[in-house]
């Protein structure tokens, strides 16, 4: 009697666990920022960095961001030199940002961030190969 009750609790249990969810659509990279973020308007991304040509990219896994060219982002630029193989290498960043729009009479993307704090700089993995070389 004892076995059928527990075996009933735990059917019940696990009809319960697996309810259908619907995928919501949300910025898994603010969301997973949340452990960082001290309701102080900033947001973490995860994603990759360049800075080349006076110009500083952040690339995410589904956005693009301009960054603003500052002492945070020399400082980071500073400390992905050191797993850069080729000036236009991008590296595997970990940084909190202050996100905003670009101003309509800019040219670049639409958002644009500026780097905060920096958390993690990572080498690149070397298996990656989504690098596009041009050659005469």
């Amino acid at each position: 009697m004892i076995r059928n009750t527990f075996a009933i609790l735990m059917c019940l249990a696990l009809f319960v666990s697996c309810k259908n969810e619907e995928k919501q659509d949300v910025n898994l990279e603010e969301n997973r920022a949340k452990s960082y973020d001290q309701n102080d308007g900033l947001i973490t991304l995860k994603g990759d960095f360049v800075y080349f040509a006076d110009a500083a990219v952040l690339q995410t896994s589904s956005e693009i961001y301009g960054v603003v060219i500052d002492e945070n982002m020399h400082k980071l630029d500073a400390q992905t030199k050191a797993f850069k193989k080729e000036d236009t290498d991008m590296v595997p960043v970990t940084v909190r940002v202050k996100k905003f729009e670009k101003n309509k009479d800019e040219e670049g993307w639409q958002y644009r961030v500026e780097i905060k704090e920096i958390l993690k700089v990572e080498a690149p993995d070397p298996n990656k190969e989504d690098v596009i070389k041009l050659a005469n």
